[in-house]
């Protein structure tokens, strides 16, 4: 997921710290297959599994983004990591296999209709309503049991990557209107965005 907002204040890791000394790999773009079919789910915790969240946050880094999903970097694997703040400024990093979203129903839904982005669509931003508060269960990088729950623009952030373990894509979720708006944003500022991007630097 694309950064929106600006700075933040705490930090809170309740799993432990983002992997770190991946590289930082070209981005997946909407129309790849990989992008566009549920994710398959992690069954094998190894080195493997922690060399690519390593390269997941390298990748996210690079791309001034909160949030990276494992087929955003062309790996199908329902896996994603994420360095975002709640409505308290709050920063809160994590990394998620195997996501299973819980929002909320009846009268606690609230829908904030925000700007959304994709990294895998870059440069462009639409209006995009979603629930205002979100909740992720799944396991981390060891298999323990994981749970992230939030408001503001970390619950965005929770349903705009988990959505990508599923193989859908923000897009998807527009009227034709929007998405008319959200391609000619991208095509606009294509140049900016080459092929290998963000590991052109």
């Amino acid at each position: 997921m694309a950064e929106i907002t600006g700075a933040t204040d705490g930090v809170r890791a309740p799993y432990g710290p983002l992997p770190e000394g991946g590289r930082v790999r070209p981005m997946t773009r909407w129309g790849t297959p990989v992008m566009h079919r549920p994710q398959q789910k992690v069954t094998v915790f190894d080195d493997a599994l922690r060399e690519l969240a390593a390269d997941m946050v390298a990748t996210m880094y690079a791309a001034d983004g909160v949030g990276l999903a494992a087929c955003q970097i062309g790996e199908d694997v329902a896996m994603f990591v994420f360095d975002c703040h709640d409505s308290t400024g709050e920063r809160v990093v994590g990394v998620v296999c195997n996501p299973v979203l819980t929002l909320p129903e009846g009268r606690d839904r609230r829908l904030d209709d925000d700007d959304e982005g994709c990294l895998s669509f870059p440069g462009a931003y639409v209006p995009l309503a979603r629930p205002d508060h979100a909740r992720v269960d799944g396991v981390g990088l060891d298999g323990e049991p994981v749970t992230f729950e939030g408001d503001g623009f970390l619950a965005r952030c929770l349903q705009h990557e988990t959505d990508h373990t599923l193989g859908t894509v923000f897009g998807d979720r527009l009227s034709a209107k929007a998405r008319k708006k959200l391609q000619k944003q991208h095509d606009e500022l294509a140049d900016d965005y080459p092929e290998d991007w963000p590991a052109d630097g």
